[in-house]
């Protein structure tokens, strides 16, 4: 099988720990006759260096044409200053819609190497933490109507609309509905039913959609009972659905009681297979280019990749599996490292990763 990925590296460590994505991936490829045709294109703020803006049409163009999209980070202070529609970050908004992909999946799992690095106690984390966050990704506050008015004045104001429809909350529900009936068949929607309007409509459409899946149990939480909930007790968590807004802080939070926000990956899908696979952290300028980079969630990207897009279910496996081995045998890059760990630079830990792909299992 052969497929066509374009590759966004982006800025700040996004071409470092990209690279040593696209490294593991070849190894899972070339271990189970699957081949790669990459197309690397420029998003973010180099594409706003080389082209004016953060997400030219040439590269929506080959994104379009590809099975996947792997992007590296985006962002930076080089380009804080650019009005909103001209920063890295609206390119990242623009991508998302230009291709449909309204769902993001966020796994944060803890692996049991890694249970020192979580900042919670041993006993709250207990046996495992294993939370799928799925996160609508193209309607709410990131994407209504804003703006201001009496500007200049000392009455100067500013609004943003959150709005969602129906068929925005159906989509996505039925995303997480499908997502729990493979796991352990629990969802957890996170609203703020009593205050938003835009909330209430949510709690019902969702409570609604729950009649398809009899088998689902679904529980109800708010916003900041959530976030509570998520260092208190994160294991009564399996599913979290939420919204645009509400899902990017969570999600976010999930991923420090893992450990390190560099060692979540994410999946961003809609209704074809094309997806937009990518690590959550930001794009870190302070250590850009000194090998220092976390690149396991970008690895673990391609991995969801490879699942998601491809249904290569075993190469899948090898790439999670030889991650585990890595942690396990002590290899930590700085940012997850205690004391008795083998500290390892971005290159290394990737041809660590790619050493244990290729071993015979």
């Amino acid at each position: 099988m052969k497929y066509t990925i374009t590759v966004l590296k982006g800025d700040g460590i996004g071409p470092e720990i990209t690279d040593q994505a696209l490294a593991v991936l070849k190894a899972a490829g070339d271990k189970y006759g699957i081949s790669f045709e990459l197309r690397e294109e420029l998003m973010g703020g180099c594409a706003i260096d080389e082209y004016g803006i953060p997400l030219p049409e040439v590269t929506l163009k080959a994104c379009k044409e590809s099975d996947a999209v792997l992007l590296g980070a985006v962002g930076g202070p080089k380009w804080e200053e650019l009005p909103r529609s001209k920063t890295p970050e609206a390119g990242l908004l623009g991508i998302r819609a230009g291709l449909g992909l309204y769902a993001n999946l966020r796994p944060a799992v803890i692996y049991e190497a890694l249970r020192d690095a979580s900042p919670l106690k041993s006993e709250i984390i207990g046996d495992k933490i294993d939370i799928l966050v799925v996160r609508e990704l193209t309607g709410g506050i990131y994407f209504g109507e804003r703006g201001r008015s009496d500007t200049g004045t000392e009455n100067e104001s500013a609004y943003d609309t959150e709005r969602y429809s129906v068929a925005e909350i159906e989509r996505i529900a039925a995303i997480a509905f499908e997502a729990a009936s493979k796991r352990s068949g629990i969802v957890t929607s996170v609203d703020k039913a009593n205050v938003l309007e835009s909330s209430k409509l949510w709690r019902e459409v969702v409570i609604r959609k729950a009649r398809e899946y009899p088998n689902i149990v679904l529980n109800h939480l708010y916003v900041d009972n959530a976030a509570m909930q998520l260092v208190r007790n994160p294991r009564q968590f399996d599913v979290i659905l939420t919204s645009n807004m509400f899902g990017d802080i969570l999600s976010d939070e999930a991923s420090m009681i893992t450990g390190s926000i560099g060692m979540l990956p994410s999946a961003s899908l809609g209704n074809g297979a094309l997806g937009l696979y990518e690590p959550i952290h930001g794009s870190a300028p302070d250590i850009a280019g000194m090998n220092k980079a976390n690149p396991i969630a970008a690895i673990l990207s391609t991995a969801m990749m490879l699942r998601y897009s491809f249904k290569q279910y075993a190469a899948a496996d090898a790439i999670e599996d030889a991650v585990r081995r890595v942690l396990e045998k002590g290899y930590r890059t700085a940012d997850i490292a205690s004391a008795g760990n083998t500290v390892t630079e971005t290159s290394e830990m990737g041809e660590l990763v790619v050493r244990e792909v290729l071993l015979k299992q």
